[in-house]
């Protein structure tokens, strides 16, 4: 919902998801990477999962989910 997945893609049984984080110094980066990660193990059937952290495009509130940004009042 916050628009830092840019990209997912399967192939067979592997998944590789380019995401980035709101900046380059947020303190929960690791914490989300590793979730992310962690969430997509546990999908049935994929054998190998790639998180890439990508800064290109940089990240602005217009990713965020348009339900979720007027919650938030962006």
């Amino acid at each position: 919902d916050l628009g830092l997945v840019y990209d997912v893609r399967v192939s067979g049984r592997a998944i590789t998801v380019d995401m980035s984080l709101t900046s380059p110094g947020c303190p929960s980066g690791p914490e989300i990477m590793g979730e992310a990660e962690q969430q997509l193990r546990t999908v049935p059937d994929v054998d190998d999962v790639l998180v890439n952290l990508v800064w290109s495009p940089p990240w602005t509130p217009e990713r965020i989910e348009p339900r979720v940004r007027a919650y938030m009042g962006f």
